[in-house]
């Protein structure tokens, strides 16, 4: 064995001894407090369904029993863009569809936009309490006429499309299931000559995937 090649082993023996005691006086790794987010496997994020109460104190609102209840539900698709910083992926929005059927033969509608999910004191709650908002457009069967000519019942909406804006407080169950409390509002922003608009509060249950 010669002389260069006995100094190199003797080294890389010593390198051995020295390293376990090194990794034990190292500081110990940060703990982690999320995961970075991971793409659905399907294109459909989330979906939706529930109820909700005809704007309250309006015309389409003070009819009796099941004619101010609506039946709706919404679709929201994974995000377009992943990022690994939580704070930046609260403001990519998941696009959203859905719509709302009232039971009692008044305003109808569907909706396109999207919804932006904000966790509420993520390691506080753990991950279980958050707030969605909504922004969008939606077209709707309602009335448009002229304000004098606007049926018993209705709500005079101006035109459609309108501007919807929503709002959700929910809590996660699981990691699958989650319940809401819901609140929208849909007008033409004072774009047609009528605007009474429509105000809504509900529930929801959704499904995440």
């Amino acid at each position: 064995m010669t002389a260069p090649f006995r100094t190199c082993l003797m080294g890389l023996i010593s390198a051995a001894a020295i390293l376990p005691v090194s990794a034990a006086d190292l500081p110990p790794a940060p703990a982690t407090y999320y995961a970075p987010p991971a793409q659905p496997l399907s294109i459909v994020s989330e979906v939706r369904i529930g109820g909700s109460v005809q704007d309250p104190g309006s015309a389409e609102g003070k009819l009796p029993g099941f004619s101010k209840g609506n039946v709706n539900g919404d679709i929201l698709f994974a995000k377009p863009v992943i990022s690994a910083d939580p704070f930046w992926q609260a403001f990519v929005p998941r696009p959203t569809v859905g719509g709302s059927y009232n039971t009692g033969g008044r305003t109808s509608y569907a909706y396109l936009g999207a919804t932006w999910t904000l966790e509420i004191f993520p390691e506080t709650f753990n991950r279980r309490v958050f707030l969605d908002g909504f922004f969008g457009g939606v077209a709707h069967n309602g009335y448009t006429g002229p304000k004098a000519l606007t049926p018993y019942g209705f709500n005079t909406l101006g035109c459609s499309p309108m501007f919807r804006e929503a709002a959700a407080l929910g809590f996660r169950l699981t990691e699958h299931w989650s319940i809401m409390a819901t609140v929208e509002h849909m007008s033409n922003a004072g774009l047609c000559a009528n605007n009474r608009g429509l105000t809504n509060f509900g529930g929801k249950i959704g499904y995440t995937f």
